[in-house]
């Protein structure tokens, strides 16, 4: 999908998924790396990638940089709406 030089820690870069999907791909401070769909389902934008990462109760979240809702990385479901998420695709270091 990407080089790991391509991966700032802490920040997320969008990308092309084969099946013409855009990804949100993330490298957390620790070196974890996540990718989930890009589409914010509140506003339909492609904008997940320039959201913020946090933590919440142990779970690392990317929160949208339009509307703030929050997205669980690690499940892709929404923080702070019961039964809103993102999809969520595997991913390595390799």
């Amino acid at each position: 999908m990407c080089g790991l030089d391509a991966l700032t820690p802490g920040r997320g870069v969008a990308a092309l998924l084969r099946d013409g999907t855009q990804a949100a791909v993330f490298l957390d401070r620790a070196g974890r790396p996540y990718v989930i769909g890009n589409r914010d389902p509140f506003t339909g934008a492609c904008v997940l990638s320039r959201g913020l990462l946090g933590s919440a109760h142990g779970a690392p979240f990317v929160a949208s940089p339009l509307l703030k809702q929050r997205f669980d990385l690690r499940t892709g479901s929404c923080l702070d709406e019961e039964g809103v998420c993102v999809p969520v695709f595997r991913s390595r270091i390799r």
